[in-house]
């Protein structure tokens, strides 16, 4: 395969082309990834329902979220590490969320930092973060972004513990420090000739771009696992939003919410919005799928902030079933990763004009002619509101 048909198929291009450990990293989840695969297997199974002879011929696909116009309802989510796909990765990705009118987000522990970002791009972005014990690092990491203009705030909060990935421990990635673990990457490097030229020669630094600060010389992949388990911080609580706010006065959305209670906590402490993930199955396994979670959320919270989901999309057709489930817009994963991985912004950019075909055929024939028109009705079967 040279060419991809759909977003999918970019997950087997990437793993033609990155490292083993690199694919791992961005294909698994933790310990059985029970619910990495229920987040795809629960939104395929919803029914759409089928209306026919509608006149669709005003179809509009474009929305707002917190201020910000959007020629599509999603988004790209923050993915750690994403920019050791391709050449500073992150910049492409960027660029290419930018050329089709969505947001982007950056995470805290990407590869290139917000200044690189933010000089790669014409608009801004969002910024993503984690509670980090050193408080006065996350002050000077949100004055940054402010500075740079980032129009939102994700805060991540399903992650005050790394989950175990056994993937990452089998591919070489984590529980391989040292000159063994470098050894055994660098030889799956080489088995990937493009990566390595691309990325491996011409792509570095190869850091945590935003940690690198903290970390000092201490900033390659070997350290990754190590600075997270040793600075996110278990002790968290709602209480510790007040800091969060106190930083931070642009549109604050909380990422990892899975449960009604902790809606009304989010929407309490005054929250513009949140985004009900299970961190694409990368954390707590055996936890609900995120389409499953998403309905009692929305009834919960929907007429008090902005519910956004994220979680097993890998279609157009997903993006309409989160919407439908009861979702403002929708965060993307994993298949930004694959396509940046197989093609760089060019890569990105195609897969979000197939999300961008696949929503128009759905929306089409549900009968659906604006984002605002997609609800529980076009589903063949859906949950009744609590």
């Amino acid at each position: 395969m040279s060419k991809a048909a759909s977003t999918l198929d970019y997950r087997t291009l990437a793993k033609r082309r990155l490292p083993h450990f690199l694919f791992e990293y961005i294909d698994g989840g933790s310990y059985d990834e029970v619910t990495l695969k229920r987040n795809v297997a629960d939104l395929r199974s919803i029914a759409l329902r089928q209306r026919v002879l509608t006149d669709a011929s005003g179809l509009d696909l474009s929305t707002e979220l917190f201020g910000q116009k959007m020629a599509l309802p999603v988004a790209l989510a923050p993915i750690g590490l994403a920019g050791m796909n391709a050449r500073r990765g992150e910049v492409q990705a960027a660029r290419a969320a930018e050329a089709k009118g969505i947001p982007f987000c950056l995470s805290t522990v990407s590869a290139c930092p917000l200044d690189e970002v933010a000089a790669g791009t014409t608009k801004p972005f969002w910024f993503q973060l984690y509670m980090i014990r050193d408080r006065a690092f996350m002050r000077t990491l949100l004055a940054k972004a402010k500075a740079l203009g980032c129009t939102a705030l994700v805060f991540t909060v399903d992650m005050p513990v790394p989950g175990t990935r056994y993937r990452d421990y089998r591919s070489g990635l984590a529980g391989a420090a040292g000159m063994l673990g470098s050894m055994r990457r660098t030889w799956q490097a080489i088995k990937r000739p493009g990566w390595a030229w691309d990325v491996g020669v011409n792509g570095r630094p190869h850091s945590l771009g935003n940690v690198a600060p903290v970390l000092g010389e201490k900033s390659g992949l070997e350290d990754f696992f190590a600075w997270m388990g040793n600075n996110f911080d278990p002790s968290i609580s709602w209480k510790d939003l007040d800091f969060i706010r106190a930083e931070w006065d642009g549109p604050l959305i909380i990422k990892g919410v899975l449960d009604p209670e902790d809606a009304r906590e989010a929407a309490a402490i005054g929250a513009d919005g949140i985004i009900v993930s299970n961190h694409g199955g990368r954390q707590l396994d055996g936890v609900l799928s995120s389409a499953r979670a998403l309905p009692p959320i929305a009834d919960a919270v929907g007429d008090r902030l902005t519910v956004l989901a994220d979680g097993g999309v890998r279609s157009g057709l997903d993006v309409v079933r989160m919407l439908a489930l009861g979702a403002k817009g929708v965060l993307l994963g994993r298949i930004w990763a694959y396509a940046l991985a197989a093609r760089g912004e060019a890569g990105v950019a195609h897969m979000l004009s197939l999300i961008e075909a696949e929503m128009r055929v759905a929306m089409t024939l549900t009968g659906a002619t604006s984002i605002a028109r997609i609800d529980r009705a076009i589903l063949a079967e859906h949950p009744q509101r609590s």
